[in-house]
């Protein structure tokens, strides 16, 4: 099946001074929000989604504070540097709360450009339990080996948790932030978004088959391992993610009016 690219939208235009590589990164930030808001997993106007500006130096896109994810579009995304100072003239502010994490991933991982952080239910149970994820179920054991752990350290404002938080996460992709919630990143959009996605579908798993008495059928280790290393192998080198992150961007459509 051959999926063409998202379409840039019609109803608003480019501005002169953003570059078409920039566009397109907006116009897909733009629409990861709104899937967020989509799919639930939103915690009103709270938390995070942040890009890295294609070509730039330490530049990285994030929602302006105060909008619901539902009103992000294009033209109002924040374009901020690593210390989160806007470098782009905007009557809009930033959460301060996101660039202790976004900020330290997106000045040290150069292998990620895409960052979501969400605490919904099942996620923040699954976050708050010493086992952490579980790999005994089909979207648990995709995780196997690519989960790292922070402490809580409270609402995560401080300079001096970004290294720690990095120290944790290692090479990992999937940050469990420890009573809180989660934090992932990949190298697209595209690619955390679907990522993301698994690390929810696993924790609703988990939640459900916890709630249901008598014994779990444990999966071998050695099968999660297989499981795991296929499903990176199958997201990094196919379009895998781009066919997923079109889709749903197509079902949202159907089903709701963007304002873009």
């Amino acid at each position: 099946m051959n999926i063409q690219p998202i379409a840039m939208p019609d109803t608003i235009e480019k501005p002169v001074h953003c570059s078409d590589t920039e566009w397109e990164q907006r116009v897909k930030l733009a629409y990861c929000y709104h899937l967020v808001d989509f799919f639930g997993w939103t915690e009103t106007i709270f938390n995070h989604i942040s890009a890295r500006v294609p070509g730039s130096d330490g530049h990285y896109l994030v929602n302006p504070f105060g909008l619901n994810y539902t009103e992000v579009t294009p033209l109002n995304l924040l374009k901020v540097d690593l210390e989160g100072h806007k470098v782009q003239e905007s009557h809009y502010e930033a959460n301060p709360a996101g660039f202790a994490l976004h900020s330290a991933v997106h000045g040290a991982r150069d292998d990620i450009h895409c960052m979501l952080h969400t605490h919904t239910v099942p996620v923040s149970a699954v976050v708050q339990k010493k086992r952490g994820f579980s790999h005994h179920d089909f979207y648990g054991a995709q995780l196997y080996g690519r989960v790292a752990y922070h402490e809580f350290e409270g609402i995560t404002l401080f300079a001096d948790e970004k290294s720690r938080m990095l120290d944790n996460m290692g090479d990992k992709h999937i940050l469990v932030l420890r009573n809180h919630g989660i934090a992932v990143g990949e190298s697209s959009i595209e690619k955390a978004i679907f990522l993301l996605w698994t690390v929810q579908r696993a924790a609703e798993n988990q939640c459900a088959a916890g709630a249901l008495g008598g014994e779990d059928v444990e999966i071998e280790t050695s099968i999660s391992q297989k499981c795991a290393s296929l499903t990176e192998k199958l997201i990094r080198e196919s379009g895998f993610a781009n066919e997923f992150f079109t889709a749903m961007v197509r079902k949202m459509k159907d089903e709701r009016s963007l304002p873009f």
